[in-house]
């Protein structure tokens, strides 16, 4: 399967959320925000889950069902299961607006790592060390527990090859040249394309634990302040982990923002430097992109 590692959904999950998102009350522990921040999180992903295309899935079953039927040598019943698979795709293929992919299956993951920006730190001095004595499995083995994140993973039927794939299959059955069918049939059903999106706790955590700031500074100054610091540390373990964005915005703005914040939060300004910071952080989720080659923290 082909995978590919999106950024464009941290955006809709954890800034326009539809549903009825739950608030922290006022007063809430730091624990209490990131319990609450963590179920908001897993409701958006239920929320915003990506609607399969049931006859992508029946056209695959049949699909299948053809390969299966090569390996046995039935290539009349290969056929009858091609032309199946075929048929169960023909209104998405006639419709205006083809579909680059179609949705056949999703899985959602979460990994929570527990412990402070700190620890992070020190397993990762500790996996260097262990890589600088030629210990690659250890470092990796040590690496292994720093995620702190859900993941949604969307399997899809790509259209701009999987049909012709289909009939190309049928073409060949038709001229005796089994083998060959089984090679085509068999690549277009292990080129399924994987679109995998990434929602970091940690940042999550921030967002909720900036916004109960802005709306405890009013009354109690201190809290707030409370709220921010954890803000910080929840951006720190983000940073940490390589949590990395494409975004202008890097950690350091977000942090110098928080600062400034702490400084003035008496100010009659304290207002708009929320807002700006809310858009700092908005900008920032919105671009989260994790990938190999882009594994450089801001």
């Amino acid at each position: 399967m082909k995978k590919i590692l999106l950024s464009s959904l941290v955006a809709s999950l954890l800034v326009t959320g539809s549903f009825a998102k739950e608030t922290a009350p006022k007063g809430a522990s730091v624990e209490q925000v990131n319990k609450i921040a963590i179920k908001n999180a897993k409701e958006e992903v239920k929320n915003h889950q990506v609607k399969l295309v049931q006859e992508a899935v029946d056209s695959l079953v049949y699909a299948n069902e053809a390969l299966v039927a090569l390996e046995k040598g039935d290539k009349e019943k290969a056929a009858k299961s091609l032309e199946k698979a075929l048929g169960k795709l023909e209104v998405t293929l006639a419709s205006k607006n083809v579909p680059e992919l179609l949705p056949v299956d999703n899985i959602i993951r979460i990994e929570q790592f527990i412990g402070s920006s700190d620890t992070i730190k020190g397993i990762v001095k500790l996996a260097k060390e262990l890589l600088d004595d030629d210990r690659v499995q250890a470092a990796k083995e040590v690496l292994a527990p720093l995620k702190s994140e859900i993941g949604i993973t969307v399997v899809n039927l790509p259209l701009g090859t999987y049909p012709d794939a289909l009939k190309e299959t049928a073409k060949l059955i038709h001229a005796s040249k089994v083998d060959e069918a089984k090679i085509v049939l068999g690549t277009a059903l292990n080129t399924l394309v994987e679109v995998e999106t990434i929602i970091p706790i940690p940042l999550a955590t921030a967002e909720d634990l900036i916004a109960l700031a802005s709306d405890t500074v009013e009354k109690d100054s201190e809290k707030a302040k409370i709220y921010l610091d954890a803000a910080k540390e929840e951006l720190k373990k983000a940073r940490y982990l390589g949590y990395v964005s494409k975004s202008d915005v890097s950690y350091k703005a977000l942090d110098d923002a928080i600062d400034a914040l702490k400084l003035d939060i008496t100010s009659t300004k304290v207002k708009s430097m929320f807002t700006n910071l809310k858009e700092k952080v908005t900008s920032f989720t919105s671009e989260i992109f994790l990938s190999k080659d882009e594994a450089k923290n801001k």
